[in-house]
């Protein structure tokens, strides 16, 4: 079962989520090539990363489907900017890291933005998506 890499990550999440077995749900992971997912995955599962952000829904509007001018698949890149504990992000002002995420938010498709807001908030986007799985689908990407 491959995807093409253009599959946005809201897209994949959601296969995930109407997969039945547990064994299907590992393998859909596991067949999506990008980066972007695992960032995504190890923002929400991994301890170790904390959001240099405020939690909670924050106030953005959300792009409408013919008009994104930006994916998560370029985007996550930017999440240098919103971890705690990494140079780049904590000599940034909050004002301007917020900023950066809210721009984020109202680039992608409305469905990233809500996987980037569940991300922050470290929970799961979409029902059955645990560590667990995560942790078996990708074994080396967060530690228990």
């Amino acid at each position: 079962m491959a995807y093409k890499n253009t599959l946005q990550v809201y897209e994949l999440l959601e296969k995930f989520e109407k997969t039945k077995s547990r064994k299907e749900k590992i393998e859909v992971l596991r067949s999506y090539p990008h980066m972007a997912l695992k960032d995504v995955l190890r923002g929400i599962f991994d301890d170790r990363v904390q959001w240099n952000l405020p939690g909670g829904e924050p106030p953005y509007s959300a792009s409408s489907d013919e008009s994104t001018p930006s994916t998560l698949l370029k985007q996550h890149l930017k999440f240098k900017y919103l971890v705690r504990g990494i140079p780049t992000s904590d000599e940034l002002p909050s004002v301007r890291r917020e900023k950066i995420f809210l721009d984020m938010l109202e680039t992608v498709h409305a469905g990233d933005a809500k996987v980037l807001v569940s991300m922050i908030n470290k929970q799961s986007p979409v029902k059955g998506l645990t560590k667990k799985i995560v942790q078996e689908a990708y074994p080396d990407l967060i530690p228990d």
